[in-house]
C-alpha cells in the first residue's frame, strides 16, 4: 500500500517542527533487510493500523539538520498534531542526503552522508536479525528467524513514553533539546524503585513513589495510569489522568522542555491533545525552569511565565541578571520573592535577621543576591554568582535583595537654577555668635578625631593589610574579582607555609572561607594577563573552579581560587590507599563532570576558552568528589584556536586513559590499552585496584572515545561536545583506529600549551 501525506508539527508543546515536505508511506506487514529511508526520497514505514509512521523530519530550531523519529500517523489526528514519540541517538542530526537503513547484517543505521559516517546503531550486527515491523503500538522492533525480539525502541526511549512502555532501572527520559542546546532535565529510575525528576545531576525537584528493595520499573497503562510494578508486575505506587476510566485512543506521556513530565491524551472533539497530569503542580516549582533570563511567576489567567523585574538591557536573550556596574551599587528589595543560585546550585546559609541579611550581603564583593526565608527559620540565603533564578508570588513569604547599580548621575543644571530662584534673596546679615562657637568646636574635634584616626591606621596597617584582601573591590574592577598584591597574598598564605600542591598553597581569608593560591610559571604580560584574569573571573560552571582574585605585580602571576577540599585526581593517583576511594562510578562522575566542563569552555560561553594544560594536576575533587577543572583560560588569546581546541580534546583522552587504567604515563600504557581492547579484552585495561567493579558498556565507551580523542590525525579528533554525548550515551561512536601510530614530539607539544603556530 502506496499513500501520500503531509508531515507536520507545529503544536507549541510540540518538540520538532518539520519544514511541510511530501512522505511516501509505505504500510509493510515486516520490513525485510535492506530497507532504506532517505531524507531526499521522505519515504517512511508504516504501522499495519496506520497509527504510527517512522521518517525524517526537520527539526525546527535547525533549518536543514534532519533527525529520524516515530511519529503519530492516524488519519484522525491532524498531521499539525502528529507528534514525535521517538528519535533514533535522541539529540542526533543529519545533513541533506542522509539515510536511515536496516542493513543486511540485521543493523538499524542512521549514515549522515555529507559526512560520510555512521551517527547512530542499533547495535545488532550479531544478533541474526532477519526484518523489521513498526507494531501497532508504536514500537519498532528487530526480529531473529523466531519471531524473537532482540531490539526495540520502546527499550531506548528520547522523551516520550506510550502505553505499554516502561522504564526499568536505570533508563532515563531526556527532555528535547531547545534552541540546539541541549536538555538538562531528565527522568530516572533509581536503584531504590524510585522515579525521579533532575535537573543536571544532582538537582532532585520532584520524586515518585518509595524507596523498595524490590526490583521495580516503571509501565504507563493504556488507560491513561503510570504505575510503578514489582518483578510480578503488581503495583506498588500509581498516580491516575483525569480521564483514566474514559475511552480514549490515544494518549502519551512525555517530559516536555520546560522540566515537567505530563500525561496527553487525544480529544477527537477539540482536535487536540490534553494534559491531564503533570508530575509538578506549580511549574514554578520546576527548578530552573525560567533558567538565566528571570523568575517564574503567574500571570492574571494563572498561567506561569518568567519575569524579569530587575533586567537592564531589553535584549531577550540576555541574562536577567548582569551586575556589571561601573562604579557604586545599591541593595533592592523584592517581596515575595524566593531567589536560588544555578550554577553552582547550593546557596550558603547563614541564620541571622532581615535586616542583616541585606547588609551582609551589601558588605560582601561577591555576594550578588540574598533571600531571607522570613518564614520563622531566620535563614539568609547567600548567591555569589549571576546565575541564579527564582519564583514569585503574593502567598510567598521570603524578601529577596539584589544588588544593583546605582551608578550616578549628573545633576540637572536646571534644576538647580530652577530651586535657586524660589529661594528669596537675604538683604541683611547678622552675626551668629553660637554658630561660631559650634563651628569652632566641631573643627577641633574632628581635628582631633582625624589625627587618632590616622594614629590608629599607621599602628594597626599591618594587620589590617590582609583584611582589605577579601573586604573590597580593588580599583574599578566589575567582575567580584579580588585584585591583590603581593604582600597581601603572603598575608593571606602565612608566607606560602601550607603547600598543597606543585605551587599551589593553602590560604584564608579574613571570613575563615578557605582558599586555593596558584603560584604561576608563567611571563605573560601584564596588560593580557588581568584580561584573562577578568575573563576568567566572570565564567561559572558545576565542574569549574571559581576564580576569586589574583595578582599581577612585580613579576607575580597568581591567582586565588575557590578551595577545593579533596585535592586532586593527580594525588588520589600517587597514593594507593587514595585510589581505591576512587571507585568505577566516581571515575565515570569525574570524567564526565570533565568532559562537561570543557565543553562548556569551548561552546558554552561568549567566545572560545581554551584551557591549554589539562592534566590530573588540574582536576580538583570536591568533598563529594565532584570533578572541578581549575587552571582554564590563561591561553585564551590564540591565533589558531583549532590547534588549541585539539590539544584540549587530546589532554581530555589522557585524562580519560589514566582514570580507566590508573597509570598517569598515558603514552608507556596506550599502546597496550588499544592492543587488549582491539583483541575483545578491554576489562584487562582496567585499573586493578578499583574493587566495585565496573559496567562494561561504560567502559567500552570510555576507551573508544579516549582512542579517537587520542588520534594524530587532527582531522579525526571529535569536538568535546560529541564527547560529552558519547559519554552520557545518546552518541554512539564507531572503533577508532590505532591512535599512536605517529605521537607529537615534545616539541610540537611545548607549541601546542604555549598557543604558538606550528
Amino acid at each position: 500500500m502506496l499513500k501520500q501525506n503531509k508531515f507536520f508539527h507545529i503544536s507549541p508543546f510540540l518538540l520538532f517542527v518539520s519544514t511541510g515536505f511530501f512522505l511516501f508511506h509505505v504500510v509493510l506487514s515486516t520490513i525485510p533487510l535492506g530497507s532504506k529511508l532517505s531524507t531526499e526520497e521522505n519515504n517512511s514505514w508504516v504501522s499495519s493500523n496506520g497509527d504510527f509512521a517512522i521518517g525524517f523530519f526537520n527539526r525546527a530550531d535547525e533549518p536543514n539538520h534532519y533527525s529520524v523519529g516515530i511519529h503519530f500517523n492516524s488519519e484522525s489526528i491532524p498531521v499539525s498534531e502528529q507528534t514525535v514519540v521517538w528519535v533514533a541517538g535522541a539529540e542526533i542530526t543529519v545533513g541533506n542526503k542522509s539515510y536511515f537503513q536496516l542493513s543486511q547484517t540485521g543493523e538499524l543505521v542512521l549514515v549522515d552522508s555529507l559526512k560520510g559516517v555512521t551517527v547512530w546503531t542499533s547495535k545488532t550486527s550479531q544478533s541474526a536479525v532477519v526484518s523489521a515491523l513498526l507494531r501497532d503500538d508504536g514500537n519498532l522492533v528487530l526480529l531473529d528467524k523466531m519471531g524473537t525480539v532482540v531490539w526495540q525502541s520502546f527499550d531506548n526511549p528520547s522523551d516520550t513514553l506510550l502505553p505499554g512502555q516502561n522504564l526499568s532501572a536505570h533508563k532515563t527520559l531526556r527532555a528535547a533539546s531547545k534552541n540546539s542546546v541541549s536538555s538538562y532535565y531528565s527522568l530516572y529510575m533509581n536503584a531504590s524503585g524510585q522515579l525521579q525528576l533532575k535537573w543536571e545531576s544532582d538537582v532532585i525537584y520532584w520524586t515518585g513513589g518509595s524507596p523498595s528493595s524490590s526490583n521495580l520499573s516503571a509501565v504507563f497503562t493504556s488507560g491513561g495510569i503510570l504505575q510503578l510494578v514489582d518483578q510480578i508486575l503488581e503495583p506498588i505506587w500509581s498516580v491516575f489522568g483525569e480521564d483514566h476510566n474514559d475511552t480514549v485512543n490515544f494518549r502519551l506521556l512525555r517530559l516536555d522542555v520546560d522540566g515537567n513530565l505530563r500525561m496527553y491524551s487525544w480529544e477527537d472533539a477539540s482536535k487536540s491533545w490534553r494534559s491531564v497530569w503533570q508530575a509538578v503542580e506549580n511549574q514554578c516549582n520546576v527548578f530552573a525552569t525560567c533558567g538565566l533570563h528571570g523568575i517564574c511567576v503567574f500571570n492574571a489567567s494563572g498561567s506561569p511565565e518568567c519575569h524579569c523585574p530587575f533586567k537592564m538591557t531589553s535584549d531577550p536573550n540576555s541574562k536577567c541578571f548582569a551586575h556589571d556596574c561601573k562604579s557604586a551599587f545599591s541593595m533592592v528589595k523584592y517581596e515575595h520573592t524566593f531567589l536560588y543560585e544555578i550554577y553552582p546550585p547550593s546557596d550558603s546559609v547563614i541564620i541571622t535577621s532581615l535586616q542583616q541579611c541585606k547588609n551582609l550581603c551589601m558588605k560582601n564583593s561577591v555576594c550578588t543576591a540574598a533571600t531571607f526565608t522570613n518564614d520563622g527559620t531566620a535563614e539568609c540565603r547567600m548567591k555569589t554568582t549571576p546565575y541564579f533564578s527564582g519564583y514569585s508570588g503574593p502567598s510567598l513569604s521570603p524578601v529577596s535583595f539584589v544588588k544593583t547599580c546605582a551608578d550616578p548621575v549628573a545633576v540637572d543644571p536646571h534644576a538647580a537654577s530652577s530651586s535657586s530662584a524660589k529661594s528669596p534673596a537675604k538683604n541683611s546679615y547678622r552675626l551668629c555668635i553660637p554658630c561660631l562657637v559650634g563651628a569652632a568646636s566641631g573643627t577641633f574635634v574632628i581635628f582631633a578625631v582625624m589625627q587618632l584616626a590616622l594614629g590608629c591606621y599607621i599602628y594597626t596597617r599591618r594587620n589590617l593589610i590582609w583584611k582589605k584582601a577579601a573586604l573590597t573591590y580593588a580599583g574599578s574592577n566589575s567582575k567580584g574579582l579580588m585584585m591583590l598584591s603581593f604582600a597581601e597574598i603572603k598575608e593571606i598564605t602565612g608566607n606560602f607555609k601550607h603547600q598543597i600542591g606543585p605551587r599551589m598553597y593553602r590560604g584564608v581569608l579574613p571570613n575563615h572561607q578557605p582558599v586555593a593560591v596558584k603560584d604561576l610559571e608563567t611571563t605573560i604580560e601584564e596588560r593580557k594577563f588581568r584580561a584573562a584574569a577578568s575573563k576568567i573571573g566572570s565564567i561559572h560552571h558545576r565542574n569549574l573552579v571559581k576564580l576569586n582574585g589574583y595578582c599581577c605585580e612585580l613579576g607575580q602571576r597568581i591567582l586565588v581560587y575557590e578551595y577545593v577540599k579533596n585535592g586532586s585526581v593527580e594525588k588520589y593517583m600517587l597514593d594507593e590507599e587514595l585510589r581505591k576511594k576512587l571507585t568505577w562510578r566516581r571515575r565515570v562522575d569525574i570524567f564526565l563532570g570533565v568532559a562537561r566542563a570543557i565543553c562548556y569552555l569551548h561552546t558554552g560561553c561568549r567566545e572560545f576558552v581554551s584551557h591549554g594544560n589539562l592534566k590530573c594536576e588540574n582536576v580538583i575533587l570536591d568533598k563529594n568528589f565532584e570533578a572541578k577543572v581549575s587552571e582554564f583560560g590563561l591561553g585564551m588569546v590564540h591565533p589558531d584556536t583549532s590547534r588549541i581546541r585539539e590539544k584540549d580534546v587530546e589532554d581530555f583522552g589522557k585524562i580519560l586513559l589514566t582514570l580507566v587504567t590508573g597509570c598517569l604515563q598515558v603514552e608507556e600504557v596506550c599502546e597496550w590499552a588499544y592492543k587488549e581492547w582491539i583483541q575483545g579484552h578491554p576489562e584487562r585495561a582496567v585499573d586493578n585496584r578499583i574493587d566495585d567493579g565496573f559496567d562494561l558498556e561504560e567502559l567500552e565507551r570510555a576507551l573508544r572515545t579516549a582512542f579517537w580523542c587520542l588520534q594524530t590525525d587532527e582531522r579525526m579528533i571529535p569536538s568535546m561536545s560529541e564527547v560529552v554525548k558519547v559519554l552520557e550515551g545518546t552518541l554512539t561512536v564507531d572503533p577508532p583506529p590505532p591512535p599512536f601510530t605517529s605521537r607529537r614530539l615534545p616539541a610540537e607539544e611545548e607549541s601546542l600549551e604555549l598557543g604558538s603556530e606550528p
